[in-house]
């Protein structure tokens, strides 16, 4: 129900609101001729960052990885189509003049209801990626899910968040050990959830990376987590060992040696932690890659291995990745804490359905109770608003930060999650709400 609106009985001044104050920053920059160097719409600011990528050596290798969707795109469109056939309706005289957007989620207090998505490979729009989204979103006290395809350390990460937010989202490796380490190294990093990512057990058809022959973990792109890693250590180790005994020739599926596969060596090397020339003739470079590729994901993940996850951990779980009511309701039976409504941001499955569609089926079918987010679609602070009408507790932004991050660095992620927050407030106001309390269905068409 919609809470009743009461007028405060106080005669103080409301502070200056967060999206006014915002407007202000930008609107006073403009009189001395300074205009914002990242767009405040989604769609120019997704123009910059590819104007910005495609400009550097790799460029567009790192656009498609980013930007590109599952086959022909058709749930990245789905996901966008629900947000626009859902209008919101504003109510008038409600005096919105103090606005509150905090809300709890899994018994954390957060400044809005927003979180920062998990994005792999992030390295390739920034070298150090994970580190400046992770300050970005630390100042402004916004969770960060660090990716297990982090280019980064979870350890790194967490120390240049100097005490910030930080959730952990895992892939479910094809080595338990392996699932049992990251999940030891979340709870160490004092990780406020373990996220488990359900719809990558393999990865889906795109053509965005296939027409490139492009897959940034073959390069040694996003698999810090796992060179950090001493359970995935031993495993390098045992890979090398049982190629150095089988001598030359062995493996069948062997790289072929030519020019282009040099300088992807070259690139490995790089991209290892250590000194280059070390790299470069250590065994263990390419075996990294090849021992990720073997282990990186578990195709026969199923129920069973959830129904082990809770004594596997202290951990708050939220399975990323949900879609229909009944694995939602199954999925809380089992005893997790939350799920985050999810199709990867259209990257897994074409022809999926909208994720905006897909949580109004899932909170009809779990009621009021639950913990449900929502991820993938979310590009400005109305789709935040129409979400939470929806019924989300919370929501995760992904590709838009990434796009500050390539414009700007770590000042562009801030920008991008300044915007969201003001567009959100005043969103809120404009629509007659004060609070999320005041928020739901009865403010959409």
């Amino acid at each position: 129900m919609t809470a009743d609106f009461v007028t405060p009985a106080t005669d103080t001044p409301a502070p200056d609101p967060l999206g006014r104050a915002r407007q202000n920053v930008i609107y006073r920059s403009g009189i001395s001729g300074i205009t914002p160097t990242v767009p405040t719409s989604a769609e120019k600011l997704e123009a910059a960052a590819r104007r910005s990528l495609l400009r550097r050596p790799g460029g567009a290798k790192a656009w498609a990885y980013i930007y590109g969707g599952a086959g022909s795109g058709t749930t990245m469109d789905a996901n966008r189509e629900a947000f626009d056939r859902r209008p919101l309706v504003p109510r008038m005289l409600r005096n919105t003049s103090r606005r509150d957007l905090a809300t709890t989620v899994l018994g954390q207090r957060l400044p809005a209801p927003v979180l920062v998505a998990p994005i792999g490979a992030a390295g390739l729009v920034r070298r150090e990626a994970d580190l400046m989204v992770g300050r970005a979103a630390a100042a402004r006290g916004i969770p960060y899910i660090l990716s297990s395809q982090g280019s980064s350390p979870m350890e790194e990460t967490a120390r240049e968040m100097a005490g910030g937010p930080r959730w952990y989202q895992l892939y479910w490796s094809s080595d338990e050990q392996l699932v049992d380490s990251f999940i030891a190294r979340a709870e160490a990093i004092d990780a406020g959830a373990l996220v488990v990512t359900l719809d990558t057990t393999t990865l889906g058809w795109r053509p965005w990376d296939l027409d490139l022959g492009s897959l940034p973990f073959t390069r040694g792109v996003g698999i810090a987590q796992y060179v950090s890693d001493p359970r995935f250590t031993e495993m390098v180790a045992e890979r090398v060992a049982r190629e150095a005994a089988a001598g030359p020739g062995a493996d069948p599926d062997a790289i072929k040696v030519t020019p282009r596969a040099a300088l992807t060596l070259l690139e490995m090397a790089r991209n290892r932690p250590g000194r280059l020339l070390d790299n470069l003739r250590a065994p263990e470079t390419r075996a990294a890659v090849q021992t990720f590729l073997d282990t990186f994901s578990n195709p026969a993940l199923s129920w069973e291995h959830l129904a082990t996850l809770r004594d596997r951990t202290r951990l708050p779980i939220v399975l990323k990745g949900v879609l229909h009511p009944d694995d939602a309701r199954k999925a809380f039976d089992s005893g997790v804490d939350a799920v985050m409504v999810s199709n990867h941001g259209g990257r897994q499955v074409d022809g999926s359905i909208g994720t905006l569609d897909a949580l109004v089926r899932i909170r009809e079918a779990v009621g009021p109770e639950p913990t449900v987010l929502l991820d993938s679609g979310i590009r400005n602070g109305t789709d935040v608003v129409k979400a939470m009408a929806c019924g989300a507790n919370a929501v995760t932004l992904g590709r838009p930060h990434i796009y500050g991050l390539a414009v700007a660095g770590e000042r562009g992620v801030g920008e991008v999650l300044d915007n969201l927050l003001a567009e959100i407030d005043l969103t809120m106001s404009l629509s007659g709400a004060s609070s999320w309390e005041q928020v739901d269905a009865t403010l959409l068409a």
